[in-house]
């Protein structure tokens, strides 16, 4: 999963697959324990989409909160 893709979805879906890639990871620790993993590069990969998707989202929210304090008025800014 790229992170492009990822940008491109809405906050409801980027919050399902967040559920799905975490429940998907828990699954691949229980097979890890119980010796039924067969692919651990599994865990890593899963680690690091769940890091992607959690960045985008805090992007976003960071984006929402510098553009919430930004000042409405950009007259003066632009010298008229």
């Amino acid at each position: 999963m790229k992170a492009v893709d990822l940008r491109e979805m809405g906050d409801p879906e980027l919050r399902a697959e967040l559920q799905e890639l975490l429940r998907s990871l828990m699954g691949a620790r229980v097979r890890q324990a119980t010796q039924t993993l067969t692919n651990h590069v599994t865990l890593r990969s899963l680690r690091r989409d769940i890091a992607r998707v959690r960045t985008v989202m805090a992007e976003r929210q960071r984006a929402g909160a510098a553009a919430a304090s930004a000042p409405a008025d950009d007259s003066k800014e632009s010298g008229q």
